[in-house]
C-alpha cells in the first residue's frame, strides 16, 4: 500500500469510527436520559448530564430557526472543502501524520454535530423533563429535517468559581456541557494553534521550479 493510499484509509477509518462513537453516546443518552437527568461518573466533578441545543459546539447559539439552518449550511460546506482539501494534499504528497489527525478531528467533529442537527429531528421523539424519547416513534420527530437539536452530555464540575469572577461567578470552572464531536472540533483546533506553522507549512502553495535553466556566467578572460 503507497503513502496516498494509506493516509486516505487511515484517514476515512479515524473519520468513521469517531463518528460511530460519537452518535452510539448520543443515541444512548436520548433513548435512556429524561432531559436534564444527571447521572454522575467519577464523584461530583465528572458527570452525564443531558442537555440539548440548538447552535453550535458547548450550547453556543446561534439564532432560531433561519441560524440553525444557516449554521448547518455552513458546516456542511466546511467540511466538504476541509475533505476535499485534505484529500488534495494526501494526493499532491504534501501531508503528515500530525496534519492527517487535526484535519480528520475537526470533520469528523463537525460532522458528528451535523448528524444531529440534519436527523435527530426526524428519529427521534421529543426528549423532556422525566420524558425519555423514542427512536423512530410512530407520530414521527420532534422537528423537521435541518432542525433538530444537538446532543450534549459530558459535565465537567471541577471547581468552583467565585460569585466576584465575571460572566461564570458561582458556577463551576469550565461549565459549558459536551460531547465528544465538540471536544474532538476544540482538541483539533487547539492542535492547528500550538502546531500551526508546522501544519500551515504544509497548505503553502508549491513552488515552481523554472522550467528553463540560468544561464551560465562566462568566464573572465
Amino acid at each position: 500500500m503507497n503513502k496516498q493510499r494509506k493516509y486516505n484509509v487511515i484517514a476515512c477509518i479515524v473519520i468513521a469510527g469517531i463518528i460511530l462513537l460519537d452518535q452510539l453516546l448520543k443515541v444512548w443518552v436520548k433513548t435512556h436520559m429524561a432531559l436534564g437527568e444527571n447521572i454522575p461518573l467519577l464523584g461530583h466533578w465528572f458527570n452525564l448530564y443531558f442537555v440539548e441545543n440548538e447552535g453550535m459546539a458547548f450550547g453556543i447559539s446561534l439564532g432560531q430557526n433561519f441560524g440553525k439552518l444557516m449554521l448547518s449550511l455552513l458546516r456542511i460546506v466546511l467540511v466538504v472543502l476541509m475533505c476535499w482539501y485534505t484529500h488534495r494534499l494526501i494526493k499532491r504528497d504534501r501531508m503528515d501524520g500530525l496534519t492527517l489527525a487535526v484535519f480528520c478531528l475537526v470533520i469528523a467533529g463537525a460532522l458528528g454535530n451535523i448528524i444531529d442537527s440534519l436527523f435527530y429531528g426526524l428519529a427521534f421523539s421529543e426528549s423532556g423533563l422525566m420524558v425519555v424519547a423514542t427512536l423512530f416513534p410512530e407520530g414521527g420527530g420532534y422537528a423537521p429535517f435541518f432542525y433538530g437539536r444537538v446532543v450534549d452530555m459530558f459535565y465537567l464540575k471541577l471547581f468552583p468559581l467565585p460569585d466576584w469572577f465575571p460572566v461564570w461567578g458561582g458556577s463551576y470552572f469550565f461549565p459549558a456541557i459536551f460531547n465528544i464531536a465538540d471536544a474532538c472540533i476544540t482538541v483539533g483546533i487547539f492542535l492547528m494553534i500550538v502546531f500551526n506553522k508546522r501544519i500551515f507549512r504544509q497548505l503553502e502553495p508549491e513552488k515552481k521550479e523554472s522550467e528553463e535553466p540560468a544561464p551560465e556566467s562566462e568566464p573572465l578572460a
